[in-house]
């Protein structure tokens, strides 16, 4: 379905990756992993036609589409979020608008005996026909499913997709890509923005998608419960296994370890040789012996071990000064957006030297508390910093504040002090921006790049308590474990949120719970918190949550009221009615269109005949229209 030969792509002068060649079949779903910056979204990009490459080439089949989740997305203003999914069907709204124009001149006209009458009624047919072949019937609860499986909620759905964050627009872009049913489908960081439960629903869809799937994703177990195939991006080289991603690892390993011995034993026996080639050049009987070992070792294949980049950051939190022994005291906070509670009475006391998780599902206010703690919005209560306290904030998306047009080093300049100032190429290159790099601008930079930067520009304000807000997000997973590392050694207050449970392990002596708009304090590490929890790991702290608020709305349904099991009885009886109409009005119609392709019988009116068929269509309008009404009606109960 996709075949890639011999891709090669330089970014001034260097390769990012050189005759890199394989071939994605339908079924496949990929793990496209690597360092930040080694090349995954361009790769992405390059699949998807977005640029071409220096050499190579890259076919699919006639016809395959291609979809494209990007990381950077634009909508129309003005539309609600059912509107701007509804985009998703180019061909079922243009037949729509077909549809209306005809069905609005057959309303108008009295020609009925005109042959462009005639005609009219021969392209409503086949409109009709290749609307229900393109799935016109289908598509609006399609829609609807994906969306609630992406965690909208239906009162979302008439909102306008500007009111939305960028993660929520992210997800509506995600929708209409799932619901184009592509046949080769392009993911990069999908589950970047999603909470849990998306992710769950995000990973069964995947799984049963029976074309390709290409993911650039750092989230381990997401790879692993949807991949069947990991090729990894190293040094320009790629590294293709029909495994999923930890399996990969293992394997890789193995193979490294295997290719290391061999290496090791070719290497002693061509140093025996070379020896003996030494020995013999002395004698000049020999001397044809010497050279015959010699055309041997020339034809020798050298073995080459797989190079691994091992280039790390180098990451340290000096602490600047030793603050009081209580650095944050929070009391009675509450946060409200519009009619939406998130945090309601919260009492919270940070002691000097703490290291705290906090951990829960995505809107139950972690992010929230921590923007109230550095004073980005107003709230109710109070919060207050201890004495010679010194915050330094890394938020969920604090590599969008950066600005794009500057350079790396321009970045770092901008921020730093006269202290500081003449490190800040040195630091860069602790973040492994070196050389040139320096002089690239911003806007040009990864997701993990620019993450990078900003833990790096992190680092240029004197800090003795680290608030850091989702921090790994786009990192490597090397680049995950110098972070952590980093952390670790950091001896002062840390306050972190996240949902990987191994960057947690090791990191917290405290974690709070953030649930149903309170916190519940647990007086350990992360896995004493799951223990107590009775879970085996995050995700199955989060879906348990899910279980349980089906399990409550399972028992409320079966609360009905009789009142409301009689109406809604009522309602499913009327449906069955219309849709007993709508069937038997669609028979006469159908029988009217068969008249009209034969031709009317001699006899018969032909202005009556006419006429009775546009009031049996408008009778159908109405009987549709009902339909939805009692459908709606049923949906909301």
């Amino acid at each position: 379905m996709l075949n890639i030969h011999d891709l090669s792509v330089s970014f001034g002068g260097t390769y990012l990756f050189e005759e890199v060649t394989f071939r994605l079949g339908a079924g496949d779903r990929v793990g496209l992993v690597g360092k930040n910056g080694a090349g995954k979204s361009t790769m992405l990009k390059m699949l998807a036609r977005d640029f071409e490459p220096d050499s190579g080439t890259i076919s699919t089949e006639k016809e395959a589409t291609i979809g494209f989740l990007r990381q950077d997305i634009d909508f129309e203003k003005g539309r609600t979020v059912l509107e701007e999914s509804y985009e998703a069907f180019v061909d079922i709204k243009k037949v729509e608008r077909e549809l209306e124009e005809i069905n609005n001149q057959l309303a108008i006209r009295t020609d009925y005996e005109s042959e462009s009458y005639h005609q009219l009624i021969e392209d409503l047919s086949d409109l009709t026909h290749r609307y229900e072949l393109l799935g016109g019937y289908n598509y609006v609860g399609e829609t609807e499913k994906i969306l609630l499986g992406l965690g909208f909620k239906r009162e979302d759905f008439e909102k306008l997709t500007e009111t939305f964050s960028g993660g929520w627009r992210m997800r509506i872009e995600l929708a209409k890509l799932l619901l184009q049913q592509n046949d080769i489908l392009l993911l990069d960081e999908p589950t970047n923005h999603l909470d849990i439960e998306s992710i769950i629903w995000l990973e069964n869809f995947l799984k049963n998608y029976p074309g390709v799937v290409v993911i650039v994703s750092h989230d381990k177990m997401f790879l692993d419960n949807v991949t069947n195939r990991t090729i990894e991006i190293s040094l320009g080289k790629a590294y293709d296994f029909n495994k999923p991603y930890s399996q990969y690892l293992e394997l890789r390993h193995e193979i490294r370890e295997k290719q290391l011995a061999t290496q090791k034993n070719q290497q002693k026996k061509i140093e025996e040789t070379e020896k003996l080639i030494e020995k013999f050049r002395a004698k000049a009987s020999k001397a044809s012996m010497a050279q015959s070992l010699i055309k041997k070792l020339d034809k020798v294949e050298r073995i080459e071990v797989d190079e691994d980049d091992n280039s790390v950051m180098n990451i340290s939190f000096p602490v600047s000064r030793t603050p009081g022994k209580v650095v944050i005291e929070a009391e009675h906070v509450s946060k409200s957006y519009g009619d939406h509670k998130v945090l309601k009475d919260i009492s919270f006391l940070v002691e000097r030297g703490s290291k705290i998780a906090f951990v829960g599902q995505n809107g139950q206010g972690k992010s929230t508390f921590m923007k109230a703690i550095v004073n980005e919005f107003k709230y109710e209560g109070s919060i207050k910093l201890g004495h010679n306290v010194q915050l330094g904030y890394f938020a969920q998306n604090q590599a969008e504040y950066l600005n794009g047009e500057l350079t790396l080093l321009d970045t770092m300049l901008e921020a730093a002090t006269d202290a500081n100032r003449i490190k800040v190429r040195d630091m860069l290159g602790a973040f492994l921006f070196r050389g040139d790099d320096v002089e690239k601008k911003v806007k040009v930079l990864s997701g993990g790049e620019r993450n990078r930067l900003a833990l790096c520009k992190l680092l240029l304000q004197p800090i003795n308590v680290l608030v850091m807000d989702e921090p790994t997000n786009h990192l490597d997973i090397k680049s995950k474990n110098v972070l952590k590392a980093a952390l670790q050694k950091f001896e002062g207050t840390l306050l972190l949120v996240s949902h990987d449970r191994d960057f947690l392990q090791g990191m917290s002596n405290i974690v709070y719970e953030f649930k149903d708009q309170k916190i519940k304090e647990y007086l350990g590490d992360i896995n004493y918190f799951l223990e107590q929890r009775n879970l085996d790991d995050m995700r199955a702290v989060e879906k348990k949550d899910i279980e349980k608020k089906e399990a409550i709305k399972e028992k409320v349904d079966n609360k009905q009221t009789y009142e409301n099991q009689k109406k809604e009885k009522s309602l499913r009886n009327r449906l069955s009615k219309i849709e007993s109409q709508i069937s038997t009005l669609e028979g006469k119609l159908a029988e009217y269109n068969v008249s009209l392709a034969a031709g009317l019988d001699e006899g018969v009116n032909e202005a009556e005949f006419y006429k009775n068929y546009e009031k049996k269509q408008q009778e159908l309008d109405q009987l549709m229209q009902s339909w939805e009404e009692v459908q709606e009606e049923l949906g909301s109960m």
